[in-house]
């Protein structure tokens, strides 16, 4: 007798499903709409796997979640310490779930499989604590000169200190940063002038 096969569910051809795949094609899943949650994980251990500062994750039962087509050509780490699977693309390794032993019923996908709306926003941040210094945190971008497609942070420009002067104000301080200055130090109680 012949090795056992798993067979794959068939795609459904519902509107209320949404569909992800693998960076390759091979494997497709879904799962009914809406999901149940969505969070950013900044937990060493996603950082690790996803090669990335984090990642953002789409939560559904398990009993609405299906993998249509590629189940075959799933991979998957459990890490006995901490209870959780996560599962692969074995062709591209592409993360595709993310599972926890104390919540078994439920699956976590990453939120990047979907091309579409997956019916909830991700509005909670999972081990905020462990957000690293390098994270993009919405700064101002701009785009760099000659590389079409490529936006940059641009650094502050740092101003060139006055020999003499403890504030590093240029020689021409104008008389409105004269006034700023003033302002600025009757708000904070510390007295800013340079005049006796």
């Amino acid at each position: 007798m012949g090795k056992a096969t798993i067979v794959e569910k068939t795609p459904r051809a519902s509107a209320a499903s949404v569909v992800g795949e693998c960076l390759c094609g091979t494997v497709q899943i879904e799962f009914d709409f809406p999901a149940r949650w969505a969070w950013h994980d900044h937990s060493r251990a996603t950082r690790r796997a996803h090669g990335a500062a984090y990642a953002t994750y789409v939560g559904s039962w398990r009993r609405r979640f299906r993998v249509t087509r590629g189940l075959a050509e799933i991979t998957r780490f459990q890490d006995e310490a901490t209870g959780t699977a996560r599962s692969f693309c074995a062709r591209c390794g592409t993360p595709l779930l993310y599972e926890r032993t104390r919540s078994a019923h439920m699956v976590n996908i990453p939120r990047a499989l979907f091309a579409s709306r997956t019916g909830r926003e991700p509005r909670y941040h999972v081990a905020i604590d462990e957000l690293q210094d390098w994270t993009y945190l919405g700064e101002p971008l701009v785009p760099l000169k000659g590389f079409p497609g490529i936006v940059w942070e641009r650094p502050a420009r740092k101003k060139r200190r006055e020999a003499g002067d403890p504030l590093g104000r240029p020689a021409r301080h104008s008389a409105a940063s004269e006034r700023h200055d003033r302002f600025k130090s009757k708000r904070s109680g510390i007295d800013l002038s340079l005049s006796s």
